[in-house]
């Protein structure tokens, strides 16, 4: 028999309530037992959606329990360093929402704990949209069908930001996002899984259009995070055989595009180029004087989430966490403090 799981819920934001609780609830002996959210109120109509017990207001009641085998944090970036921490100090698995922290700092401080504990599993929720072609692409660029990497192009843009009237939301909030800008840290996470490495240096300029924002009780704010944000990296020249021997990384992300909007990645390699169409899930592969012709993503290939049923064979199996550790986290981190220390230089090269 599987060894029984207790889950207990800290923040029930809507991607708890759409994944994690029901995914959590599908898996023989795993339960969802305890539950924390913003107010008392809003926990308990979770709680009764769901069929979960216990309902406090107090995430100490969470990770304190000895009832309580495992932590899911379901909060804003804000608590993750925090809450992530203490579970894993009071003997808890953790399993935290991306990103992973506001900050380097806390991500560092993250891992550095998770580290103490070897025997407790930590993981973040990985950057879902690329699950079901990382395989392929990988497989396309380890066997030389690109050749040389030599640029990987991104374009992420949304109308989220456009209307200067709309309120202050969560990831524009510094207190409660942090460092992270737009969808940075989400779409990097996905390039360092193809390419097992990140760039060694960047470039970033950005702008905020809307300077102030009211807040949810009508308090107007002052704007921080950016709303506009170009990056231009590099790779390191490789000492042998590297797939990206020293290929640029060419970034634009954007909440005010008021034009079709653009949501791809483009790998050009010296003898093919891959285009990652994340806005119509396809994958196209163009090789050199052909036209771009869809790759067929083969069923054995094709990934999908399995974040919580991972989280529980890390568990019960001592499988290691692939999507995603503690260590990758703190990689895209990395890369989002290097941007930002860089916007705020006035675009000075930062090396990471």
């Amino acid at each position: 028999m599987s060894q029984a799981i207790r889950i207990g819920v800290i923040g029930a934001g809507a991607n708890t309530r759409a994944k994690h609780i029901p995914g959590f609830q599908s898996i023989p002996g795993v339960a969802v037992t305890a539950i924390c959210n913003r107010t008392k109120a809003s926990g308990e109509k979770v709680a009764g959606e769901f069929g979960i017990p216990i309902v406090t207001d107090n995430w100490r009641d969470i990770i304190e329990s000895s009832d309580i085998d495992a932590v899911c944090i379901g909060t804003w970036p804000n608590l993750h360093g925090k809450l992530a921490t203490a579970a894993l100090r009071a003997g808890k698995h953790v399993l935290t929402e991306a990103r992973m922290a506001r900050n380097l700092a806390e991500a560092e401080m993250m891992l550095g704990e998770s580290l103490l504990h070897p025997k407790l599993t930590a993981q973040i929720v990985p950057a879902p949209m690329s699950l079901p072609f990382d395989d392929t692409i990988t497989d396309l660029l380890q066997s030389g069908e690109l050749g040389t990497l030599r640029e990987v192009l991104l374009h992420a843009t949304t109308d989220s930001l456009a209307d200067s009237a709309k309120p202050l939301n969560w990831r524009q909030d510094f207190n409660l996002s942090g460092k992270n800008t737009l969808y940075l840290g989400i779409y990097y996470e996905m390039a360092l899984r193809w390419l097992g490495q990140g760039v060694a240096s960047v470039i970033a300029d950005a702008a905020i259009f809307t300077k102030e924002r009211k807040d949810e009780e009508g308090v107007p704010l002052a704007t921080t995070i950016p709303e506009s944000l170009t990056v231009l990296g590099a790779y390191a020249p490789s000492t042998g055989s590297g797939l990206s021997d020293g290929a640029r990384f060419i970034a634009h992300f954007s909440g005010v595009e008021r034009t079709a909007l653009r949501n791809e990645f483009r790998l050009h390699g010296s003898r093919a180029g891959l285009r990652l169409d994340l806005l119509r899930n396809e994958l196209w592969l163009t090789r050199a004087g052909e036209a771009e012709k869809l790759v067929e993503i083969k069923p054995e290939k094709r990934g999908a989430w399995r974040v919580e049923a991972d989280f529980i064979d890390s568990i019960r199996e001592g499988k290691p966490v692939h999507l995603t550790n503690f260590a990758t986290g703190v990689e895209y981190m990395r890369f989002t403090e290097a941007v930002w220390t860089s916007w705020n230089a006035g675009g000075q090269r930062v090396t990471l």
